[in-house]
Parts: structure tokens; C-alpha cells; sequence
């Protein structure tokens, strides 16, 4: 039978510390600084990450992060988006807490996998949001965390329960991991494609190019040589400038969302990634960005802060970024093209500034590039819509999940529904 309790009675709760940004380092190897812009709905978001010397703390720091942890933003800790919370997983270490993130960890008390779940439910999401003030900065203080007040079963049945939930869990990770591998599978055959030719280079040594006849008749069968080196014959020696054009239109008077580019290579909406307000209250001379359009911070873009826009909806970004539109054909084959070392090499070369290094839309412009067909490009794009349609299925199938894993989680809880005939149900449908 569940008792009341108060989560601070319960779990062992910790605030982080405050890290000196003189000593953060960008060393991969060193620990990473788990700060609240790394928070997202249930996930941690790593890009763009500090990093902390291992040297400079003690290995008895109560601020190393471990394995089930569980993490919540406390400055702006709930969003449009969600509740900015997550567990830690080993991929996610080693890692360090730090000010203004709640670390909580299980005790003899609870199960830290139940705790998970008990955080992610919705009971504490409609807490937090009802507690938290601040209007610029909605926030929580460590006293808050501690005095929400739930129903703990016993431990056994927060382990039946976590059990249950977690594969649900395990569901949704393996979408995601499949989902991963459609991208990867995507980004192999963009550089078999457009970077080593080896639909062009089969034809020309007479072998087959393992594609299907209407796709590989695309491909011409010689290379002409060209400053790029050799390309395929008919293909233009170009930069990023032979298909894309700068925009330069304003927002005005009109309702825009405002977009902020992330170094993940995403335009995100500002109000759903950031824990603070960066942007302006007025947005009349805001950049707009329509689908299929790129947009680039010019200071940011040496770190990856580049993206398209997927959605359908009218855009702005700030008046200091560049915003290109592709012709059609060459959308997807410039996002792809962006994620290569090549083109982020040429970045870092072009940008420039002895403060802060930016680029301009010309030197963008200017990144050499092999430019192929547009009929090859076109089978590209696709090619990557089907393999989109099944990241997006499973990332829809993973949101049902993950709606019924918060739907069972009160009802296990309360004994509305039986643990043991809701586990023998979820582990016949795995």
C-alpha cells in the first residue's frame, strides 16, 4: 500500500556547484559541465558542452555525477515543450553537476529508477510549474524540489513499476537507435554519392553500381578534370553560391517564431531550448525564415550553429544573421553537405575577426563545392524522404509510448490498475 511522503524525506537531494568559466576547457576528454542549457525533456542535450579538468577535483566531490541519476533544470524548469528533466545514462559520463541543476538520487527508501518515473510524471511537472516564480526567469529553489509530496509504494512494487515503465523505455530507445542508424545510412550514401563518386567511377570501369537501372542511368560514366580536382563529366565545379541566394526580408508587424540556430546543425524555437529570454520584445526588424530556408548565426556558425527550416511556419531570427533559401533541388544536398569536416574546415578558415570570428553570407557563398545534376540531387532528396518517413514513424510511435508510460504511471501507483496484469501486458506487446 502507497504512503505520503515528501520527496526531500525520501531522496537524497543535491544542488550543483558554481564552476569558474575561467577554468572551463573544450576537451572532449575532460569531464563535462552538466549545466541547465543541457537539460531537455527527458533527455541531455551535450552540444555545445563545457568541460571541467579532472585534475581540478577531487574524485570524492559529492558533484560527480553517477549512472540513474536523475537531473532537473532548475532555472526556467518547465518549457512549452516539457519539463526539463532527464536521467543519467553511462554514455553520459563523466560528467559534473553544476549551479542551478538538482541532482536526486534513490535511497533505501526508493528505488532510483521509480524516482525517474515519479519526476517525469505529470503530478510533478503540474507541481513545478505552480511553484515556480520569477517572470523573466521562471525558477525553483532545492526546498521546493524537496517539499513536493507523492504516493510511495513499497519497494517492491516501485521496482515492479520501474520495471514495467522501463520497457516502455527501452522501446523508445530502440526507435531512437534505429532512427540513428536511417540517418547514418542516409549520410553513407550522400558521400558514395556526391563526395567519392562511386556510381560515376563504376560506370566508367565498366562495373555495376549496385543501383537500379532508372537510378544510375542519372549518373554520367567519365570525370573531366576541373580546380576541384576530377568531377563527374557534366557536373559543375561551383561553391555554395551556384544554389542558394541571401534573403534579406523583415519580419514587420507580423506573429513570427523566433529561432534560434543550435550548434546540433537545427534551427530551434527560442523559447523552447533557451532557460532565459534571447531575444528581443520587438521583432519588427527580425530576419524571416520560411520552410527550406538556412540560417546562421555569423559568429556562432564555426561551432555548427547552422540549420534549415523543416516546419511550415513563418520564421525570424535576429537581424544579425544571414539567411539563404537553396534552389529546390539542392536542399537536402547542402544540409548534408554542411555536416561534412570539408565544409566546416572552410568555415574556420573563412571566418574571421580577432575577438570573435564571424562570416559574412559572401564567404559562405564561396565554399567550393562539386555541384551535381539536379536530377541526381532531386533522387537524393528522395531517397532521404524515405528514410525520413521512417524516422518520423518511429519517433511518433515513440511519443504514444511515452504518453501511455505517463498514463500508467499514477494508475500503478494508486492500484487503479494491476502492476502485475499491466507488466504481463507490456511484455507480450515488446
Amino acid at each position: 500500500m502507497a504512503i505520503r511522503v515528501r520527496l526531500g524525506d525520501v531522496a537524497d537531494i543535491l544542488t550543483g556547484f558554481s564552476f569558474k568559466s575561467d577554468g572551463f576547457t573544450t576537451a572532449a576528454a575532460d569531464p563535462s559541465l552538466l549545466r541547465g542549457d543541457n537539460v531537455g525533456q527527458g533527455v541531455l542535450k551535450w552540444d555545445g558542452a563545457k568541460h571541467w579538468p579532472a585534475r581540478d577535483i577531487d574524485e570524492s566531490s559529492p558533484y560527480w555525477l553517477a549512472e540513474h541519476d536523475v537531473i532537473v533544470a532548475m532555472d526556467r524548469p518547465w518549457i512549452e515543450a516539457g519539463l526539463k528533466f532527464a536521467a543519467i545514462r553511462q554514455a553520459d559520463l563523466p560528467a559534473l553537476l553544476v549551479q542551478r541543476v538538482a541532482r536526486l538520487k534513490g535511497t533505501s527508501a526508493l528505488d532510483v529508477r521509480f524516482l525517474r518515473y515519479v519526476i517525469g510524471g505529470k503530478a510533478f511537472t503540474d507541481y513545478i510549474v505552480g511553484v515556480q516564480t520569477g517572470t523573466a526567469v521562471p525558477h525553483i529553489s532545492r526546498s521546493q524540489i524537496e517539499a513536493f509530496e507523492f504516493n510511495l509504494p513499497s519497494l517492491p512494487e516501485q521496482r515492479a513499476i520501474a520495471s514495467i515503465l522501463g520497457a516502455i523505455d527501452d522501446k523508445i530507445e530502440l526507435n531512437r537507435k534505429m532512427s540513428a542508424t536511417l540517418d547514418a545510412v542516409a549520410q553513407a550514401l550522400f558521400k558514395s554519392w556526391f563526395v567519392d563518386f562511386d556510381p560515376v567511377r563504376a560506370k566508367a570501369e565498366r562495373r555495376d553500381t549496385d543501383l537500379p537501372k532508372p537510378i544510375a542511368d542519372l549518373f554520367p560514366d567519365s570525370f573531366e578534370g576541373s580546380e576541384l580536382g576530377e568531377i563527374p563529366k557534366g557536373w559543375q565545379e561551383g561553391s555554395f553560391g551556384s544554389i542558394i541566394s541571401q534573403r534579406s526580408e523583415r519580419v514587420g508587424r507580423r506573429e513570427a517564431v523566433i529561432l534560434s540556430a543550435l550548434a546540433s546543425g537545427k534551427l530551434a524555437r527560442s523559447a523552447d531550448h533557451f532557460t532565459k529570454r534571447v531575444y528581443s520584445t520587438k521583432t519588427d526588424k527580425y530576419l524571416v525564415v520560411e520552410r527550406w530556408d538556412f540560417a546562421y548565426n555569423p559568429s556562432r556558425i564555426n561551432i555548427g550553429s547552422i540549420g534549415m527550416l523543416e516546419e511550415k511556419i513563418l520564421g525570424g531570427v535576429s537581424p544579425v544573421y544571414v539567411v539563404a533559401r537553396p534552389k529546390p533541388a539542392y536542399r537536402w544536398f547542402l544540409a548534408f553537405s554542411l555536416r561534412r569536416s570539408y565544409t566546416k574546415t572552410w568555415i574556420n578558415a573563412l571566418a574571421c575577426g580577432s575577438v570573435r570570428q564571424s562570416l559574412s553570407y559572401a564567404d559562405f557563398a564561396s565554399i567550393p563545392c562539386v555541384v551535381p545534376s539536379e536530377a541526381v540531387a532531386q533522387e537524393f532528396d528522395r531517397t532521404w524522404s524515405i528514410l525520413q518517413d521512417g524516422i518520423r514513424s518511429r519517433g511518433a510511435e515513440s511519443r504514444i509510448l511515452a504518453a501511455l508510460r505517463d498514463t500508467l504511471l499514477p494508475k500503478l501507483i494508486s492500484g487503479e490498475l494491476s502492476v502485475a496484469d499491466v507488466g504481463a501486458v507490456v511484455e507480450r506487446s515488446a
